[in-house]
């Protein structure tokens, strides 16, 4: 029995041996090799970078998953040690002098995103994660019907309501509790007019308390999901396909996703069964997802699925829920915290709209030039997209400061570095509105301020972020002459980027009060 008993034990454990001595191995090997290659053979192996970088993707993965969306600041400290051109993953490059910018994004660009990573954000039938550049342009061709100047003219009086909202809410807080947080108060702004606009049924997060602080949790939570899809691409069709309730317990990030892509089918669906109804709408109350559910909206164009509008919708949502606000909160802040600033935008404002309860039109916001040096040094330093936009190189390959990059490489560069040059923007760091107001010189770092991007991706919801940043800013310069804050560190003001920037978590609140 004895005997019996062991060939039974040798039996059972026979495939974990069989794995041990020779999978294991064997996977050691594989690994190894694949290593060598990327490190001496591969078609980027003459260009520099850190070792571990060159060798893994997952040098990539710890510093924005497990270090918390760092890899940003890991790849600036690169470009100081080897120079212009640095390999930061085994098959992508990054570029930090700004003459390259314009190389790879204009008008007609043959640089294609990367569908590596631009498939990890789960809406692939958006323009925003369109591989094909033909296939882009018509879809923008369609979108850019809604945002265009002529268009966000006609929606003002949208913008000016929700400015309207904050500064209400503003006052209230501040003669009651003496203080307001803005920090989600301004990207509640953009949100409710992009839901407003797109789906006619406004979030109202300028109504609640928090100011629809879970909604930005939420969309700051997508970000670990998208950077983990990322290094392990194969999970994520399994865990969008997953059960929700079993997602919940799994994974808060890939819920978060979930939960975005919910929302917005559903507005998608709502608006298609008011659109198959024959509800019409006023033609000033239009909104962009009514048009685009009706055949014929423009020549050509074929009404999409409601699969297709729903990752339309994802993209317009969460951009909207970020980076205008964020520009606004660093605008506000830099502006209170320097007095001579505060001053001379407020001063602009009272002599442009001497009548305290005058409108603060868009078309005279627009021609204030103080104003609009402090919108542009709140885009420089709230970057739009703190990390790297990677493309695919053409066929023909490139070249980019003395290296050759082969034709289907990944290249990239970053805000980050572009708004942080010394040479164009001196004193980076500091809050400058005044760099802007010589027009010759403005004209030239405009060139490289690409908060929206610039050519063919460049972002198409620009001309209403604008408008929401003059109106929204220039009714709180205009109305609130005595705010103050808190001074907070440049350590404190640093970004975890998880695709958009965000602040710290304990670092994230801009109070306001009144001065005494």
């Amino acid at each position: 029995m004895a005997i019996l008993s062991a060939l039974s034990a040798d039996i059972s454990n026979a495939p974990l041996a069989v794995l041990i001595t020779y999978l294991v191995p064997a996977a050691l090997i594989w690994y190894a090799t694949v290593v060598v290659y990327r490190l001496y053979f591969h078609p980027l192996s003459h260009i520099p970078g850190p070792l571990a970088a060159r060798a893994t993707h997952l040098y990539c993965f710890y510093h924005n998953v497990i270090r918390g969306g760092k890899f940003y600041l890991k790849v600036e400290q690169m470009h100081k040690k080897y120079g212009p051109v640095v390999r930061i993953t085994p098959s992508e490059v990054h570029l930090s002098d700004p003459g390259n910018y314009d190389k790879i994004n204009f008008v007609g660009t043959p640089y294609v995103k990367d569908p590596a990573f631009y498939h990890r954000f789960g809406n692939d039938h958006s323009s925003f994660s369109t591989i094909s550049n033909e296939e882009h342009r018509i879809k923008r061709a369609a979108l850019g019907t809604f945002f265009s100047q002529k268009r966000v003219l006609e929606l003002e009086d949208i913008v000016q309501a929700k400015a309207q909202k904050l500064e209400d809410r503003m006052r209230s807080e501040l003669d009651t509790s003496g203080r307001i947080n803005l920090h989600h108060g301004f990207r509640a702004i953009s949100v409710d007019v992009i839901t407003d606009y797109a789906f006619d049924d406004c979030y109202d997060f300028l109504s609640q308390g928090d100011f629809g602080r879970p909604f930005f949790n939420m969309i700051r939570g997508t970000g670990t999901a998208i950077w983990f899809f990322q290094q392990f691409p194969f999970v994520q069709p399994i865990a969008l396909a997953a059960p929700f309730w079993l997602v919940k317990i799994m994974s808060a990030p890939i819920a978060r996703v979930m939960t975005l892509n919910r929302s917005c089918s559903n507005h998608i669906s709502k608006v298609k069964k008011a659109v198959d109804a024959g509800e019409e709408m006023q033609p000033s109350r239009r909104t962009i997802f009514h048009q685009l559910l009706k055949p014929g909206f423009i020549k050509g164009y074929t009404v999409p699925t409601v699969e297709q509008l729903t990752d339309e919708a994802i993209g317009l949502v969460a951009a909207a829920s970020d980076t205008t606000g964020n520009a606004m909160t660093i605008a506000t802040y830099n502006t209170v915290i320097n007095p001579e600033i505060y001053k001379r935008v407020n001063a602009e404002l009272k002599e442009a709209f001497p009548d305290a309860n005058a409108k603060l039109d868009l078309t005279t916001l627009e021609k204030l030039p103080y104003l609009n040096a402090v919108i542009k040094e709140g885009l420089r330093l709230s970057y739009g997209v703190v990390g790297r936009l990677p493309r695919i190189v053409p066929p023909s390959g490139a070249g980019f400061n003395g290296y050759t990059i082969p034709g289907g490489a990944t290249v990239g560069m970053s805000s980050w570095m572009m708004h942080r040059n010394k040479d164009i923007f001196p004193e980076p760091d500091k809050f400058d509105p005044s760099r802007w107001l010589d027009p010759t010189t403005s004209k030239s770092m405009e060139k490289y301020l690409v908060f929206f991007g610039k050519g063919t991706r460049q972002c198409v919801g620009m001309p209403l972020a604008y408008s929401e940043l003059r109106v929204t800013l220039g009714r709180i310069f205009r109305h609130f002459d005595n705010l103050t804050t808190e001074r907070k560190s440049l350590e404190d003001l640093m970004y975890d980027d998880y695709f958009s920037p965000f602040h710290a978590e304990g670092k994230n609140k801009f109070i306001f009060s009144v001065k005494t």
